[in-house]
């Protein structure tokens, strides 16, 4: 097989492991002589697969008791919408802090459905940098407070969470679940397309407080309700089968890997590695997110010009590196270093990258 580094933003590497018992197993599942592709989501199989993922949540990310697990699908593009529906309620407003590009689309779904504030936002600074919350001032009749805890297009995330007082916290996790420790019983809500670090795509994992499954409208139609998913055991129509089974696997793979304790680690190597090769350029790379703001996720950067971004994607991609090119909204260059993404792909990148600078600087 040819020799390929990913640093897809997403979908994203998964695990060479995961993937090799994928394809062990994808015509016979645990001896059913069935592939999971075909197996019945009411079957005692897939049951066991179904509650044993949402069980690895929990032990994994510490998720509190009085939260449910859902798994639903449409990736974070609906839970823009789905948030507002079953949260926004006639009489309220929701608070949004804007950080880019994804917090953006969130507010601007959710102004289709009630009233919408912004707490903060760093859009005057063209969002290199994420918005100060300490000390948000939120009204406390307010529905909710929404943030996108890692923006994957400008390359920055929170380090800090802010405190709302009593309202709800939501948060847009899709990009850096899994990737950090994270104390969860901050969060009201939690939302996160699978397809970064936690599996493929086609499942989005979403926790959420059984006190504020309480407080949804009748109005909401099943399909789009918290509640209803809650209730079903995320059973209520047939779920990404497929997909919820390589999240197993990915969750099994972290677990054996130090957990989110020990992916963490690895992960802050990673992006130390990349960003002092950017800082220490001379000037030639140019890091696009503030420091303090930074992503461990996204590193974006960019050369000195557009028609060295051109060549330096060019090159590498013949060297083997795919999804370099950043955002097609955006033009930069960007490094996507989930958790897959192993520390020796990151020490290839970074020899390329002294290369193409003594060749081009």
């Amino acid at each position: 097989m040819a020799q390929s580094y990913n640093f897809n933003a997403g979908p994203a590497r998964l695990p060479a492991e995961v993937l090799e018992q994928v394809r062990e197993e994808l015509l016979d599942l645990n001896g059913t002589g069935l592939s999971v592709l075909e197996i019945s989501h009411r079957s005692k199989v897939y049951e066991t697969i179904h509650g044993e993922t949402r069980q690895l949540l929990r032990e994994l990310l510490d998720i509190p008791s009085d939260c449910e697990v859902l798994f639903l699908q449409g990736g974070a593009s609906t839970q823009f919408a789905m948030v507002p529906l079953n949260l926004l309620v006639e009489g309220r407003t929701a608070a949004y802090v804007l950080s880019g590009t994804w917090s953006v689309k969130a507010r601007m779904e959710a102004d289709k459905v009630g009233d919408v504030v912004v707490a903060a936002s760093s859009e005057a600074d063209k969002f290199r940098n994420v918005p100060d919350v300490r000390g948000l001032s939120v009204r406390p009749d307010a529905a909710y407070v929404h943030m996108t805890t890692n923006e994957t297009i400008a390359g920055t995330q929170f380090r800090e969470f802010p405190d709302p007082g009593g309202v709800p916290l939501v948060a847009d996790m899709s990009s850096d679940l899994l990737s950090r420790t994270v104390d969860m019983s901050r969060f009201d809500l939690v939302y996160a397309g699978a397809q970064k670090n936690a599996g493929p795509s086609g499942v989005t994992i979403v926790i959420v407080r059984n006190d504020l499954l309480r407080g949804i409208p009748r109005t909401v139609p099943d399909i789009l309700n918290y509640r209803v998913h809650a209730e079903h055991g995320s059973l209520f129509h047939t779920p990404p089968v497929f997909s919820i089974y390589i999240v197993n696997l990915v969750l099994k793979w972290i677990r054996r890997n130090g957990g989110v304790v020990g992916i963490e680690r690895n992960n802050r190597r990673k992006a130390e590695l990349l960003y002092r090769t950017v800082d220490e350029s001379g000037g030639f790379y140019e890091g696009l997110a503030g420091r303090d703001s930074r992503s461990m996720m996204n590193v974006t950067f960019r050369t000195p010009d557009a028609e060295r971004d051109e060549l330096f994607v060019k090159e590498s991609e013949r060297h083997g590196f795919v999804g370099l090119k950043g955002h097609r909204d955006a033009g930069h260059l960007r490094a996507s270093i989930y958790n897959a993404v192993g520390l020796e792909d990151c020490l290839a990148l970074t020899a390329f990258m002294r290369s193409f600078l003594q060749r081009y600087g």
